[in-house]
């Protein structure tokens, strides 16, 4: 073990990778209460998507450790189960569709095998490198401020409004006081650095709402999990479940999704992967990462396979930023983490247990995380990049979609791009991301998708 990991080589030990992966796992398990409770909201089962998240999670992660090297684990991602229970199944369900959870994860395994073969060909990291800094720090800002709606709704601390659009939810209630309280107490924890400082707040706000139930302030669905049997749910009501016959008749919509996915997740990886290496001092003289093939194409594989199993887009996780500054260095932090995955299954009454107004302050919380990419957007010189990233990030909160978030602040930016005279700063793949994106439009002027 310590010389397949090289463990002596990164100066760590086989129980300083342990508990950074440790570390890591508590930082994102979060996820399997969170991410049941979002895609179940598309219509799926919800103790199918939990199998699907922890199997999937703990498959990734242990092929990153393995192929790669790098302390870095996997799960399905935040920002990208929203889009999936939120944008694309409501708008593939207002034509009419049966399951449009399926056309969603359809969407995720094409998505995945196109990752491979870019993978293989190296093209990730170059396509990266074509979209503008600042459109990729507004969409990962506007990924966050979706979240946090999302979660602010789920809770019932936003309400809709006729007039306003929006309006205070019921202070009153026990899931409005909750959702705010286990804000507050994972900000407490987070300012004191307590590891894994998300899920305790969860957990914290469920043993309250636990409470509430038992003297009748809570009055909804039962809080208590039911241990009559410790085995996983059965994945049969999501495993393979794909609709093709949707690709061949609704193309252009179906491209506009895949597209979304791939975007998002390429971004979404390519920055963790770097961000947590930096962190670690794993990246090379010239600021690059070593075996940057590899650790993508664990990142495709897992949501080739999480797609199967059912399961939104798997994505490396920057949670694993815990890990590494708990001293993982090596694979072997991400194995650990992926083996948790594995004995979580056996947790699923505890997970599946946990509601909604539970999981809002995780959720508002990673929302607070990834807005913080605003910081890095400059709001002067050229103004294609400043209107563009901007757009791309209000767009996903105000228009409830990361989807046409992409969309408009790609187009804006293109536009703005010809206006001012700089067309030849527009790369090949902008162009061919703008005209996906303009049939999209097409289909919407058409009320047709």
């Amino acid at each position: 073990m310590k010389d397949f990991f090289k463990l002596k080589e990164h100066n760590t030990t086989a129980r300083t990778e342990i508990v950074a992966g440790l570390t890591t796992f508590l930082s994102m398990a979060y996820i399997l209460a969170v991410n049941p409770s979002i895609l179940s909201a598309a219509g799926m089962d919800q103790g199918a998507i939990f199998t699907a998240t922890a199997v999937s999670a703990a498959f990734a992660s242990i092929l990153m450790g393995f192929l790669a090297n790098y302390p870095v684990a996997l799960a399905s991602g935040m920002g990208l189960n929203a889009y999936f229970a939120f944008s694309v199944v409501p708008a593939i369900a207002a034509q009419g569709i049966e399951n449009p959870w399926q056309i969603a994860l359809t969407a995720i395994l094409v998505e995945g095998i196109i990752f491979i073969i870019l993978s293989i060909f190296k093209f990730r990291e170059a396509l990266v490198n074509s979209v503008p800094a600042n459109l990729k720090y507004g969409i990962s800002a506007g990924i966050g401020l979706f979240i946090v709606i999302v979660a602010l709704e789920g809770a019932g601390i936003v309400a809709d409004d006729a007039s306003t659009l929006v309006t205070l939810g019921a202070v009153g209630t026990a899931e409005f006081a909750l959702a705010m309280i286990g804000l507050v107490l994972i900000s407490i924890m987070y300012y004191f650095k307590v590891k894994g400082a998300i899920l305790w707040g969860i957990i914290a706000t469920w043993i309250l709402g636990i409470c509430a139930q038992l003297i009748g302030w809570y009055d909804g669905l039962s809080l208590l999990p039911n241990f009559t049997s410790l085995m996983p749910p059965s994945l049969a009501p999501t495993f393979f479940k794909f609709n093709f016959g949707y690709v061949v008749s609704n193309l252009p919509n179906f491209l506009v999704i895949t597209f979304a996915f791939l975007f998002v997740d390429l971004f979404d990886t390519v920055g963790t992967l770097i961000g947590v290496a930096d962190q670690g001092n794993l990246l090379d003289k010239e600021g690059h990462l070593p075996n940057a093939g590899k650790a993508l194409m664990s990142d495709a594989l897992g949501t080739v396979v999480g797609a199967v199993l059912g399961t939104s887009t798997v994505t490396s996780y920057v949670e694993s930023a815990a890990g590494v500054s708990a001293g993982g260095r090596t694979g072997l932090t991400a194995v650990t983490a992926g083996v948790l995955f594995i004995l979580a299954l056996f947790l699923s009454p505890i997970f599946l247990a946990i509601p909604g107004f539970a999981t809002a302050p995780a959720l508002i919380f990673v929302g607070l995380l990834m807005t913080k990419s605003v910081l890095k957007m400059k709001f002067d010189g050229d103004i294609a990049d400043v209107v563009g990233g901007f757009v791309a990030m209000i767009f996903m909160p105000f228009t409830y979609s990361i989807a046409n978030g992409i969309m408009f602040g790609f187009l804006v930016w293109i536009i703005l791009k010809v206006c001012t005279g700089k067309v030849k700063d527009v790369p090949p793949v902008m162009w061919v991301a703008a005209a996906l994106f303009i049939f999209r439009i097409i289909t919407l002027v058409l009320h047709l998708g």
